[in-house]
Protein backbone atom coordinates (compact mmCIF):
# COMPACT_ATOMS: atom_id res chain seq x y z
CA UNK A 1 0.00 0.00 0.00
CA UNK A 2 1.60 3.09 -1.09
CA UNK A 3 0.19 6.83 0.47
CA UNK A 4 2.01 9.15 1.85
CA UNK A 5 -0.15 11.31 4.60
CA UNK A 6 -0.34 14.75 4.62
CA UNK A 7 0.23 16.92 7.65
CA UNK A 8 -2.45 18.13 9.66
CA UNK A 9 -2.46 21.53 8.45
CA UNK A 10 -3.03 20.57 4.73
CA UNK A 11 -5.94 18.66 5.24
CA UNK A 12 -7.20 21.73 7.46
CA UNK A 13 -6.38 24.01 4.63
CA UNK A 14 -8.29 21.96 2.48
CA UNK A 15 -11.60 22.23 4.71
CA UNK A 16 -11.02 25.89 4.91
CA UNK A 17 -9.82 26.19 8.18
CA UNK A 18 -7.51 28.32 9.70
CA UNK A 19 -4.95 27.41 12.57
CA UNK A 20 -7.82 29.47 15.14
CA UNK A 21 -10.17 26.51 14.50
CA UNK A 22 -7.98 23.62 15.90
CA UNK A 23 -5.40 22.59 17.75
CA UNK A 24 -2.80 20.12 15.82
CA UNK A 25 -1.85 17.07 18.24
CA UNK A 26 1.19 15.72 16.37
CA UNK A 27 1.97 15.90 12.80
CA UNK A 28 -1.24 14.18 11.40
CA UNK A 29 -3.94 14.97 13.95
CA UNK A 30 -5.86 17.73 15.90
CA UNK A 31 -8.99 18.91 17.69
CA UNK A 32 -11.47 21.03 16.26
CA UNK A 33 -12.90 24.05 18.20
CA UNK A 34 -16.57 24.27 19.65
CA UNK A 35 -16.23 27.72 17.73
CA UNK A 36 -16.44 26.52 14.18
CA UNK A 37 -20.44 25.83 14.90
CA UNK A 38 -21.06 29.58 15.64
CA UNK A 39 -18.88 30.66 12.95
CA UNK A 40 -20.56 32.60 9.89
CA UNK A 41 -17.90 31.85 7.62
CA UNK A 42 -19.42 27.93 8.22
CA UNK A 43 -23.19 27.86 7.32
CA UNK A 44 -24.79 24.65 6.85
CA UNK A 45 -23.73 23.11 3.13
CA UNK A 46 -23.41 19.08 3.11
CA UNK A 47 -26.01 16.35 2.51
CA UNK A 48 -25.63 13.33 5.30
CA UNK A 49 -25.50 9.70 3.75
CA UNK A 50 -26.05 7.53 6.83
CA UNK A 51 -24.29 4.12 5.79
CA UNK A 52 -26.15 1.11 7.19
CA UNK A 53 -26.23 -2.94 6.70
CA UNK A 54 -28.08 -6.28 6.39
CA UNK A 55 -27.47 -8.20 9.35
CA UNK A 56 -24.18 -8.93 9.69
CA UNK A 57 -21.64 -12.22 10.15
CA UNK A 58 -19.52 -12.08 13.32
CA UNK A 59 -16.47 -10.49 11.37
CA UNK A 60 -18.82 -8.09 9.97
CA UNK A 61 -19.48 -6.58 6.73
CA UNK A 62 -17.28 -3.99 6.10
CA UNK A 63 -19.29 -0.98 6.72
CA UNK A 64 -16.27 1.28 7.75
CA UNK A 65 -14.34 0.12 4.95
CA UNK A 66 -17.03 0.99 2.42
CA UNK A 67 -17.97 4.63 4.39
CA UNK A 68 -14.54 5.50 4.08
CA UNK A 69 -14.18 4.19 0.04
CA UNK A 70 -17.16 6.20 -0.25
CA UNK A 71 -15.67 9.19 0.70
CA UNK A 72 -13.08 9.06 -1.21
CA UNK A 73 -15.15 8.17 -4.51
CA UNK A 74 -16.90 11.60 -3.96
CA UNK A 75 -13.63 13.09 -3.79
CA UNK A 76 -12.61 11.30 -6.81
CA UNK A 77 -15.91 12.62 -8.71
CA UNK A 78 -15.17 16.18 -7.48
CA UNK A 79 -17.64 15.88 -4.38
CA UNK A 80 -15.86 17.58 -0.96
CA UNK A 81 -16.83 15.04 1.07
CA UNK A 82 -16.02 13.98 5.09
CA UNK A 83 -16.27 10.54 6.83
CA UNK A 84 -17.62 10.91 10.11
CA UNK A 85 -16.65 7.61 12.23
CA UNK A 86 -16.57 6.60 15.61
CA UNK A 87 -13.65 5.50 18.13
CA UNK A 88 -11.86 2.12 17.92
CA UNK A 89 -12.84 0.66 21.34
CA UNK A 90 -9.18 -1.07 22.76
CA UNK A 91 -11.29 -4.17 23.87
CA UNK A 92 -11.62 -5.34 19.84
CA UNK A 93 -8.01 -4.46 18.89
CA UNK A 94 -7.06 -6.54 21.40
CA UNK A 95 -9.63 -9.22 21.33
CA UNK A 96 -10.96 -11.25 18.68
CA UNK A 97 -12.45 -8.35 15.52
CA UNK A 98 -9.45 -6.21 16.03
CA UNK A 99 -9.11 -2.27 15.06
CA UNK A 100 -11.84 -0.69 13.64
CA UNK A 101 -10.39 1.89 11.54
CA UNK A 102 -11.30 0.43 8.08
CA UNK A 103 -8.44 -1.58 5.93
CA UNK A 104 -6.85 -1.78 2.60
CA UNK A 105 -6.74 1.36 0.51
CA UNK A 106 -9.68 2.43 2.69
CA UNK A 107 -8.37 3.37 6.27
CA UNK A 108 -8.25 6.49 8.13
CA UNK A 109 -4.82 7.42 9.02
CA UNK A 110 -2.48 7.25 11.63
CA UNK A 111 -4.72 3.76 11.90
CA UNK A 112 -2.34 2.76 14.35
CA UNK A 113 -3.05 5.71 16.61
CA UNK A 114 -6.34 6.01 15.98
CA UNK A 115 -6.74 2.30 16.70
CA UNK A 116 -4.30 2.59 20.05
CA UNK A 117 -4.57 5.69 22.44
CA UNK A 118 -5.64 8.30 20.17
CA UNK A 119 -6.37 11.45 21.44
CA UNK A 120 -6.93 10.19 25.15
CA UNK A 121 -11.31 10.50 24.14
CA UNK A 122 -11.07 6.81 25.78
CA UNK A 123 -9.19 7.60 28.71
CA UNK A 124 -11.33 10.78 29.88
CA UNK A 125 -14.12 8.86 29.70
CA UNK A 126 -13.47 5.89 31.95
CA UNK A 127 -11.64 8.58 34.15
CA UNK A 128 -14.98 10.19 34.36
CA UNK A 129 -17.01 7.69 34.97
CA UNK A 130 -14.88 6.22 37.39
CA UNK A 131 -14.56 9.34 39.21
CA UNK A 132 -18.52 9.75 39.55
CA UNK A 133 -18.16 5.46 40.74
CA UNK A 134 -16.01 6.98 43.83
CA UNK A 135 -18.12 9.50 44.90
CA UNK A 136 -20.93 7.15 45.02
CA UNK A 137 -18.75 5.11 47.22
CA UNK A 138 -17.45 8.18 48.96
CA UNK A 139 -20.73 9.91 49.79
CA UNK A 140 -21.81 6.52 51.64
CA UNK A 141 -18.73 6.44 53.41
CA UNK A 142 -18.96 9.43 54.92
CA UNK A 143 -22.73 9.22 56.53
CA UNK A 144 -24.85 8.54 53.41
CA UNK A 145 -27.16 12.17 53.39
CA UNK A 146 -28.57 11.38 49.84
CA UNK A 147 -29.81 8.40 51.48
CA UNK A 148 -29.05 5.55 48.72
CA UNK A 149 -29.95 2.42 48.92
CA UNK A 150 -26.64 0.50 48.55
CA UNK A 151 -28.67 -2.26 46.92
CA UNK A 152 -30.37 0.08 44.10
CA UNK A 153 -27.03 1.56 42.63
CA UNK A 154 -26.83 1.47 39.23
CA UNK A 155 -23.70 3.33 38.13
CA UNK A 156 -20.76 0.70 37.73
CA UNK A 157 -17.11 1.09 36.94
CA UNK A 158 -15.41 1.19 33.69
CA UNK A 159 -12.87 0.05 31.67
CA UNK A 160 -11.40 -0.61 27.88
CA UNK A 161 -10.45 -3.68 27.95
CA UNK A 162 -11.94 -6.75 27.64
CA UNK A 163 -11.83 -8.63 30.93
CA UNK A 164 -14.70 -11.05 31.95
CA UNK A 165 -13.28 -11.72 35.57
CA UNK A 166 -14.53 -8.04 35.91
CA UNK A 167 -18.01 -8.13 34.80
CA UNK A 168 -19.21 -9.05 38.48
CA UNK A 169 -17.82 -7.69 41.26
CA UNK A 170 -18.27 -6.92 45.26
CA UNK A 171 -17.56 -3.65 47.02
CA UNK A 172 -17.16 -2.82 50.40
CA UNK A 173 -17.65 0.10 52.09
CA UNK A 174 -16.84 1.00 56.09
CA UNK A 175 -19.59 3.76 57.16
CA UNK A 176 -19.81 4.70 60.97
CA UNK A 177 -18.11 1.67 61.69
CA UNK A 178 -20.36 -0.68 59.91
CA UNK A 179 -18.86 -2.34 56.77
CA UNK A 180 -21.15 -2.67 53.67
CA UNK A 181 -20.79 -4.43 50.57
CA UNK A 182 -22.84 -4.78 47.64
CA UNK A 183 -22.31 -6.00 43.77
CA UNK A 184 -21.98 -4.18 41.10
CA UNK A 185 -19.52 -4.76 37.98
CA UNK A 186 -17.15 -3.39 34.97
CA UNK A 187 -18.90 -2.22 31.62
CA UNK A 188 -16.16 -1.26 28.88
CA UNK A 189 -15.89 1.80 28.34
CA UNK A 190 -17.97 2.07 24.68
CA UNK A 191 -20.95 1.23 26.72
CA UNK A 192 -20.36 3.53 29.53
CA UNK A 193 -23.21 5.99 29.49
CA UNK A 194 -20.48 8.76 29.44
CA UNK A 195 -19.80 7.48 26.39
CA UNK A 196 -23.15 8.14 24.88
CA UNK A 197 -23.57 11.71 26.35
CA UNK A 198 -20.32 12.77 24.90
CA UNK A 199 -21.43 11.37 21.21
CA UNK A 200 -24.77 13.10 21.83
CA UNK A 201 -24.05 16.36 23.11
CA UNK A 202 -24.37 18.96 21.23
CA UNK A 203 -22.42 21.95 23.47
CA UNK A 204 -20.65 22.27 26.38
CA UNK A 205 -23.59 23.41 28.23
CA UNK A 206 -25.23 20.43 26.94
CA UNK A 207 -22.79 18.42 28.32
CA UNK A 208 -22.96 19.92 31.43
CA UNK A 209 -26.61 19.22 31.67
CA UNK A 210 -26.51 15.38 30.55
CA UNK A 211 -23.68 14.74 33.15
CA UNK A 212 -26.17 16.55 35.88
CA UNK A 213 -29.19 13.84 34.50
CA UNK A 214 -27.32 10.98 35.09
CA UNK A 215 -28.89 8.66 37.74
CA UNK A 216 -26.73 6.19 39.76
CA UNK A 217 -28.96 4.71 41.94
CA UNK A 218 -32.14 5.32 44.10
CA UNK A 219 -32.63 6.41 47.40
CA UNK A 220 -34.31 4.53 49.86
CA UNK A 221 -37.11 6.84 49.37
CA UNK A 222 -37.51 5.16 46.23
CA UNK A 223 -36.47 8.92 44.61
CA UNK A 224 -33.67 8.82 41.77
CA UNK A 225 -30.27 10.15 42.72
CA UNK A 226 -28.43 12.15 40.27
CA UNK A 227 -24.39 13.10 39.61
CA UNK A 228 -26.28 16.38 40.42
CA UNK A 229 -27.19 15.77 43.53
CA UNK A 230 -23.44 14.37 44.38
CA UNK A 231 -22.33 17.40 42.95
CA UNK A 232 -19.83 15.29 40.67
CA UNK A 233 -20.49 17.30 37.56
CA UNK A 234 -18.10 19.70 37.15
CA UNK A 235 -14.80 17.54 37.88
CA UNK A 236 -16.19 15.51 35.41
CA UNK A 237 -16.48 18.50 32.77
CA UNK A 238 -12.97 19.07 33.65
CA UNK A 239 -11.88 15.50 32.37
CA UNK A 240 -13.88 15.51 29.71
CA UNK A 241 -13.42 19.14 28.40
CA UNK A 242 -10.39 18.40 25.60
CA UNK A 243 -12.39 14.94 24.75
CA UNK A 244 -15.68 16.87 23.86
CA UNK A 245 -13.78 17.97 20.30
CA UNK A 246 -14.18 16.09 17.48
CA UNK A 247 -10.89 14.47 15.90
CA UNK A 248 -9.74 14.90 12.68
CA UNK A 249 -7.63 12.78 10.54
CA UNK A 250 -7.37 11.88 6.97
CA UNK A 251 -7.74 9.18 4.98
CA UNK A 252 -5.39 6.63 2.84
CA UNK A 253 -6.26 9.50 0.08
CA UNK A 254 -5.68 12.63 1.72
CA UNK A 255 -9.86 13.10 2.14
CA UNK A 256 -10.89 14.78 5.83
CA UNK A 257 -12.20 12.89 8.65
CA UNK A 258 -13.79 13.40 11.88
CA UNK A 259 -13.33 10.41 14.38
CA UNK A 260 -15.04 10.75 17.28
CA UNK A 261 -16.71 8.83 20.21
CA UNK A 262 -17.45 5.11 19.99
CA UNK A 263 -20.75 4.54 21.92
CA UNK A 264 -21.85 1.12 21.94
CA UNK A 265 -25.01 0.12 18.71
CA UNK A 266 -27.29 -1.97 21.38
CA UNK A 267 -27.00 -0.26 24.83
CA UNK A 268 -26.20 3.22 22.97
CA UNK A 269 -27.12 4.48 19.83
CA UNK A 270 -23.99 3.21 18.15
CA UNK A 271 -22.30 6.34 15.71
CA UNK A 272 -20.32 8.73 15.60
CA UNK A 273 -20.58 12.26 17.71
CA UNK A 274 -23.58 14.94 17.07
CA UNK A 275 -20.76 17.22 16.93
CA UNK A 276 -18.31 15.74 14.40
CA UNK A 277 -21.72 15.41 12.45
CA UNK A 278 -23.00 19.27 12.81
CA UNK A 279 -19.36 20.26 11.68
CA UNK A 280 -18.73 18.31 8.81
CA UNK A 281 -21.85 19.45 7.11
CA UNK A 282 -20.80 22.61 7.05
CA UNK A 283 -17.89 21.85 5.81
CA UNK A 284 -18.00 19.84 2.75
CA UNK A 285 -20.76 18.28 0.13
CA UNK A 286 -21.25 15.23 1.28
CA UNK A 287 -20.73 13.72 4.99
CA UNK A 288 -20.56 9.77 4.88
CA UNK A 289 -21.60 8.78 8.64
CA UNK A 290 -21.58 5.04 9.92
CA UNK A 291 -24.61 3.54 11.46
CA UNK A 292 -23.75 0.35 13.93
CA UNK A 293 -24.88 -3.15 13.15
CA UNK A 294 -27.72 -4.02 10.63
CA UNK A 295 -30.52 -1.17 9.96
CA UNK A 296 -32.45 -2.95 12.37
CA UNK A 297 -29.97 -1.36 15.05
CA UNK A 298 -28.14 1.36 13.85
CA UNK A 299 -30.35 2.78 11.29
CA UNK A 300 -33.37 2.77 13.65
CA UNK A 301 -31.56 4.27 16.52
CA UNK A 302 -30.10 7.19 14.43
CA UNK A 303 -33.72 8.16 13.17
CA UNK A 304 -34.89 7.62 17.10
CA UNK A 305 -32.30 8.97 18.65
CA UNK A 306 -29.37 10.91 17.07
CA UNK A 307 -31.48 12.92 14.77
CA UNK A 308 -33.30 14.24 17.34
CA UNK A 309 -30.64 15.18 18.75
CA UNK A 310 -28.58 16.65 16.44
CA UNK A 311 -31.80 18.04 13.77
CA UNK A 312 -29.66 15.91 10.90
CA UNK A 313 -31.83 14.36 8.56
CA UNK A 314 -29.95 11.54 5.97
CA UNK A 315 -30.28 12.65 2.74
CA UNK A 316 -29.70 9.33 1.39
CA UNK A 317 -28.77 5.87 3.16
CA UNK A 318 -26.30 3.42 1.89
CA UNK A 319 -27.05 -0.36 2.45
CA UNK A 320 -24.24 -2.12 3.13
CA UNK A 321 -24.38 -5.89 2.50
CA UNK A 322 -22.06 -8.88 0.74
CA UNK A 323 -22.60 -12.75 -0.51
CA UNK A 324 -21.70 -13.99 2.47
CA UNK A 325 -24.04 -12.45 4.83
CA UNK A 326 -27.02 -13.01 2.88
CA UNK A 327 -25.61 -16.96 1.93
CA UNK A 328 -25.90 -17.15 6.19
CA UNK A 329 -29.15 -15.52 6.30
CA UNK A 330 -30.33 -18.04 3.77
CA UNK A 331 -28.81 -21.26 5.98
CA UNK A 332 -25.83 -21.31 3.13
CA UNK A 333 -28.61 -20.44 0.34
CA UNK A 334 -28.08 -16.79 -1.11
CA UNK A 335 -31.43 -16.96 -2.94
CA UNK A 336 -32.81 -17.99 0.09
CA UNK A 337 -31.25 -15.28 2.15
CA UNK A 338 -32.33 -12.33 0.00
CA UNK A 339 -35.38 -11.92 2.05
CA UNK A 340 -33.17 -10.53 4.61
CA UNK A 341 -31.62 -7.41 1.95
CA UNK A 342 -35.18 -7.03 1.16
CA UNK A 343 -36.76 -6.17 4.68
CA UNK A 344 -34.15 -4.05 5.42
CA UNK A 345 -34.89 -2.26 2.01
CA UNK A 346 -38.68 -2.04 2.92
CA UNK A 347 -38.02 -1.11 6.14
CA UNK A 348 -35.18 2.21 5.35
CA UNK A 349 -38.01 3.02 2.61
CA UNK A 350 -40.47 2.83 5.88
CA UNK A 351 -38.66 5.51 7.64
CA UNK A 352 -38.83 7.82 4.14
CA UNK A 353 -35.63 7.98 3.09
CA UNK A 354 -33.44 6.84 -0.22
CA UNK A 355 -31.72 3.39 -0.66
CA UNK A 356 -28.83 2.62 -3.05
CA UNK A 357 -27.44 -0.84 -2.12
CA UNK A 358 -23.77 -1.48 -1.53
CA UNK A 359 -22.45 -4.70 -2.23
CA UNK A 360 -18.92 -5.33 -0.26
CA UNK A 361 -16.83 -7.86 -2.90
CA UNK A 362 -14.67 -10.62 -1.40
CA UNK A 363 -11.89 -12.35 -3.78
CA UNK A 364 -14.38 -14.92 -2.87
CA UNK A 365 -17.19 -13.87 -4.64
CA UNK A 366 -18.64 -15.57 -7.66
CA UNK A 367 -19.57 -14.01 -10.41
CA UNK A 368 -23.19 -15.54 -10.41
CA UNK A 369 -23.72 -14.62 -7.02
CA UNK A 370 -22.87 -10.81 -7.37
CA UNK A 371 -24.98 -10.55 -10.94
CA UNK A 372 -27.54 -12.14 -8.90
CA UNK A 373 -27.78 -9.57 -6.06
CA UNK A 374 -27.45 -6.57 -8.99
CA UNK A 375 -30.25 -8.27 -11.21
CA UNK A 376 -32.67 -8.43 -7.98
CA UNK A 377 -31.74 -5.34 -6.59
CA UNK A 378 -32.61 -4.12 -10.31
CA UNK A 379 -36.15 -6.11 -10.13
CA UNK A 380 -36.82 -3.82 -7.06
CA UNK A 381 -36.08 -0.37 -8.69
CA UNK A 382 -33.43 -0.20 -6.15
CA UNK A 383 -30.08 1.41 -7.18
CA UNK A 384 -26.88 -1.25 -6.35
CA UNK A 385 -23.28 -1.00 -6.57
CA UNK A 386 -20.05 -3.72 -6.65
CA UNK A 387 -17.39 -1.41 -4.06
CA UNK A 388 -14.08 -2.80 -4.40
CA UNK A 389 -12.45 0.08 -2.08
CA UNK A 390 -10.40 -2.08 0.14
CA UNK A 391 -8.08 -2.77 -2.64
CA UNK A 392 -9.15 0.18 -5.11
CA UNK A 393 -9.40 2.84 -2.47
CA UNK A 394 -11.76 5.67 -3.67
CA UNK A 395 -11.67 4.35 -7.50
CA UNK A 396 -13.84 0.89 -6.12
CA UNK A 397 -16.63 3.14 -5.18
CA UNK A 398 -16.51 5.66 -7.44
CA UNK A 399 -19.59 3.90 -9.22
CA UNK A 400 -21.51 4.38 -5.99
CA UNK A 401 -20.32 7.75 -5.42
CA UNK A 402 -22.09 8.55 -8.50
CA UNK A 403 -25.31 6.58 -7.47
CA UNK A 404 -25.36 8.23 -4.05
CA UNK A 405 -24.70 11.55 -5.57
CA UNK A 406 -27.42 10.66 -8.40
CA UNK A 407 -29.95 10.24 -5.53
CA UNK A 408 -29.43 13.20 -3.47
CA UNK A 409 -29.56 15.46 -6.59
CA UNK A 410 -33.10 13.53 -7.37
CA UNK A 411 -34.60 13.92 -3.96
CA UNK A 412 -32.77 16.29 -1.91
CA UNK A 413 -34.26 16.71 1.00
CA UNK A 414 -36.49 13.39 2.07
CA UNK A 415 -38.97 13.86 4.63
CA UNK A 416 -38.00 11.25 7.47
CA UNK A 417 -40.22 9.29 9.49
CA UNK A 418 -39.00 7.80 12.74
CA UNK A 419 -40.82 4.72 14.03
CA UNK A 420 -42.61 6.71 17.01
CA UNK A 421 -43.67 9.46 18.12
CA UNK A 422 -41.93 11.21 21.43
CA UNK A 423 -45.91 11.58 22.94
CA UNK A 424 -46.03 7.24 22.37
CA UNK A 425 -45.88 5.65 25.90
CA UNK A 426 -43.22 3.88 26.03
CA UNK A 427 -44.56 0.32 25.75
CA UNK A 428 -46.01 1.79 22.71
CA UNK A 429 -42.41 2.78 21.17
CA UNK A 430 -41.29 -0.82 21.30
CA UNK A 431 -44.48 -2.31 19.69
CA UNK A 432 -43.90 0.33 17.30
CA UNK A 433 -40.51 -0.84 16.57
CA UNK A 434 -40.82 -4.63 16.85
CA UNK A 435 -43.60 -4.50 14.50
CA UNK A 436 -42.66 -2.13 11.67
CA UNK A 437 -38.91 -2.20 11.95
CA UNK A 438 -38.27 -5.80 12.90
CA UNK A 439 -41.54 -7.28 11.66
CA UNK A 440 -42.06 -8.63 14.98
CA UNK A 441 -46.29 -10.05 15.80
CA UNK A 442 -46.01 -8.21 18.84
CA UNK A 443 -44.56 -8.09 22.20
CA UNK A 444 -43.68 -9.20 25.85
CA UNK A 445 -42.57 -7.73 29.03
CA UNK A 446 -41.66 -9.40 31.41
CA UNK A 447 -42.56 -7.85 34.95
CA UNK A 448 -39.14 -6.63 35.74
CA UNK A 449 -39.49 -4.75 32.78
CA UNK A 450 -42.93 -3.38 33.22
CA UNK A 451 -42.23 -2.55 36.82
CA UNK A 452 -39.18 -0.37 35.41
CA UNK A 453 -41.53 1.75 32.80
CA UNK A 454 -43.96 2.75 35.14
CA UNK A 455 -41.20 4.20 37.58
CA UNK A 456 -39.02 5.99 34.88
CA UNK A 457 -42.90 7.16 33.87
CA UNK A 458 -43.43 8.40 36.90
CA UNK A 459 -40.27 10.30 37.21
CA UNK A 460 -41.12 12.20 34.57
CA UNK A 461 -39.04 10.15 31.80
CA UNK A 462 -41.61 8.63 29.73
CA UNK A 463 -41.42 10.88 26.33
CA UNK A 464 -37.40 9.69 26.38
CA UNK A 465 -36.71 8.14 23.03
CA UNK A 466 -36.09 3.74 23.60
CA UNK A 467 -32.28 2.16 22.75
CA UNK A 468 -33.65 -1.37 21.97
CA UNK A 469 -30.44 -3.37 22.93
CA UNK A 470 -30.94 -7.49 21.29
CA UNK A 471 -28.91 -9.69 18.92
CA UNK A 472 -27.54 -8.10 16.09
CA UNK A 473 -27.13 -11.36 14.50
CA UNK A 474 -30.94 -11.54 13.53
CA UNK A 475 -33.41 -9.31 12.58
CA UNK A 476 -35.30 -10.67 15.48
CA UNK A 477 -34.35 -11.40 19.18
CA UNK A 478 -33.01 -14.80 18.41
CA UNK A 479 -29.64 -15.18 16.46
CA UNK A 480 -30.44 -18.62 15.35
CA UNK A 481 -33.83 -17.52 13.66
CA UNK A 482 -32.56 -16.58 10.04
CA UNK A 483 -33.38 -14.23 6.82
CA UNK A 484 -37.02 -12.52 7.52
CA UNK A 485 -38.35 -14.37 10.45
CA UNK A 486 -42.11 -13.87 10.77
CA UNK A 487 -44.63 -15.02 13.60
CA UNK A 488 -42.44 -14.39 16.18
CA UNK A 489 -42.35 -12.34 19.36
CA UNK A 490 -39.81 -9.39 21.18
CA UNK A 491 -39.51 -10.79 25.00
CA UNK A 492 -38.41 -7.51 26.95
CA UNK A 493 -36.90 -8.64 29.78
CA UNK A 494 -35.58 -5.84 31.24
CA UNK A 495 -35.12 -1.67 31.03
CA UNK A 496 -32.07 0.22 32.07
CA UNK A 497 -32.51 4.32 31.99
CA UNK A 498 -29.91 6.42 30.80
CA UNK A 499 -31.23 9.87 31.81
CA UNK A 500 -28.03 11.53 30.83
CA UNK A 501 -27.65 10.36 27.62
CA UNK A 502 -31.31 10.80 26.99
CA UNK A 503 -32.99 7.70 25.99
CA UNK A 504 -34.30 4.30 27.89
CA UNK A 505 -32.38 1.13 27.30
CA UNK A 506 -34.96 -1.87 26.64
CA UNK A 507 -33.03 -5.53 26.71
CA UNK A 508 -34.48 -7.96 24.44
CA UNK A 509 -32.04 -11.14 25.29
CA UNK A 510 -28.72 -11.74 26.74
CA UNK A 511 -26.59 -7.97 26.47
CA UNK A 512 -22.88 -8.29 26.76
CA UNK A 513 -21.56 -4.59 27.89
CA UNK A 514 -17.94 -6.28 29.20
CA UNK A 515 -16.67 -8.61 26.47
CA UNK A 516 -13.78 -11.73 27.29
CA UNK A 517 -10.51 -12.25 25.23
CA UNK A 518 -10.86 -15.35 23.36
CA UNK A 519 -8.71 -17.97 23.40
CA UNK A 520 -6.26 -16.80 21.22
CA UNK A 521 -6.51 -12.92 21.16
CA UNK A 522 -5.25 -10.36 19.00
CA UNK A 523 -2.89 -8.94 21.76
CA UNK A 524 -1.07 -12.13 21.43
CA UNK A 525 0.44 -10.85 17.49
CA UNK A 526 1.07 -6.94 18.42
CA UNK A 527 4.34 -6.00 18.95
CA UNK A 528 6.81 -3.26 18.43
CA UNK A 529 10.37 -3.28 16.57
CA UNK A 530 13.28 -1.81 18.26
CA UNK A 531 12.47 1.52 16.00
CA UNK A 532 9.16 1.49 17.98
CA UNK A 533 7.43 0.57 15.04
CA UNK A 534 4.09 -1.09 16.25
CA UNK A 535 3.01 -4.08 13.86
CA UNK A 536 -0.50 -6.53 14.53
CA UNK A 537 -3.12 -4.07 15.32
Amino acid sequence: MNFTLLRIDEIARKLGLSPVHYEPIGAYGAKVKLDLLSDSAFPVRGKLILVTATTPTVSGEGKTVVSIGLAQGLERIGRKAIVTSREPSLGPVFGLKGGAAGGGLSQVEPSQKINLHFHGDFHAITSAHNLLAAIVDSHIFHGNELDLDPARIIWPRSLDINDRALRHITVGVHSKGERTSRKTGFVITAASEIMAILGLASSRADLRHRLNSIIVGISHAGRPVSAADLGATGAMMALLNDALEPNLVQTTEGAAALVHTGPFANIAHGTSSVLSQQMAIRLADFVVNEAGFAADLGAEKYFGIVMRSSGIGPAVAVLVTTVQSLREQGGGTLQAGFSNLTHHISMLKGFGVPVVVAVNQFPADLQSELEFVIEECNRQEIACSLVEAFNKGGMGAVDLAEKVAAAVEANPLPKIRPAYSMEDSLEEKIRKVATTVYGASGVTLSEQACAKLQNYTEWGFGRLPICIAKTQYSLSDNPRLKGAPKGWTLNVTDALLSAGAGFIVIVAGNMMLMPGLPRVPRALAIDVDVDGNISGV
